[in-house]
């Protein structure tokens, strides 16, 4: 395993523990469909919500998020709209992004963008 795929594995660990922590449901982890892979799937309420993860051990590359580009919100959606159709009865669908800084020294930042479009 490569190191940026570890510290992808720590952010998405770190990221479905703190989902967990406002009482999202964890439905799927890394569920995989043909436009590629979501990082999680956890209910909020009603709400089926669609995670995208992204980890950065610094900000010398900008901030995680900014890595969500509109192309990758694309994916996002058709990747949505397989898990929906692969688990029928959820109706309410919304995508946030979860930004993971893991400084070499001190806790790891997280910040949870909800509704992202």
């Amino acid at each position: 395993m490569q190191a940026k795929d570890a510290v992808g594995r720590y952010g998405e660990k770190l990221a479905a523990r703190h989902l967990t922590g406002l009482g999202y449901e964890l439905l799927d982890r890394n569920w995989r469909g043909a436009a590629g892979e979501i990082d999680l799937v956890v209910r909020d309420g009603g709400t089926v919500v669609v995670v995208e993860v992204k980890t950065r051990q610094g900000l010398g590359f900008g901030h995680p998020a900014e890595a969500v580009t509109r192309a990758k919100l694309g994916r996002l959606r058709r990747l949505a709209g397989e898990w929906l159709h692969a688990h029928p009865g959820a109706r309410d669908v919304r995508i946030d992004v979860v930004a993971v800084v893991l400084p070499r020294s001190g806790a790891a930042r997280l910040e949870h963008l909800v509704g992202v479009s």
